[in-house]
């Protein structure tokens, strides 16, 4: 019997490694276990579950992803500056990542590019934004 191919409703087990274009690792599965998602439920990007749709359980494959395809564009007027008074009281320091609570209750994070004694630039973009990405996967089953 052969096996099957991964459909856009499979559930999908496989491996994966992210990487910039210049091969530096941002992520990766392949030392580790694998991992399963539900393709069409929202685990994965649109544009990688599109890339493996159709790929055959044991094929091995890398794709490029350009900006708008990964994380989508950095987007300006999500860098905003932030009064220290609205910030946690604890040591913050460039290049830091914080957590900020909505008013709904739900948590975001945002870089701190620079920070002074009255306030901090943050940027909400996703740490990707705007870069181009390497995907590299595995597939290890599908069903």
């Amino acid at each position: 019997m052969s096996q099957p191919n991964v459909a856009a409703d499979s559930l999908v087990t496989l491996h994966y490694r992210i990487t910039l274009p210049n091969g530096q690792p941002l992520l990766s599965t392949f030392e580790s276990t694998p991992a399963t998602l539900k393709l069409g439920a929202g685990e994965m990007l649109p544009a990688m579950e599109r890339l493996i749709v159709g790929l055959p359980v044991g094929a091995r494959q890398t794709f490029e992803l350009a900006p708008d395809e990964a994380f989508g564009p950095h987007r300006p007027e999500l860098v905003e500056r932030v009064r220290r008074a609205h910030m946690p009281d604890e040591e913050i320091e460039p290049l830091s990542v914080m957590e900020f609570l909505a008013p709904d209750g739900s948590k975001y994070s945002g870089l701190v590019r620079e920070i002074d004694a009255e306030s901090a630039l943050v940027d909400f973009n996703h740490p990707l934004a705007g870069k181009a990405i390497r995907l590299e996967v595995e597939i290890v089953g599908a069903a």
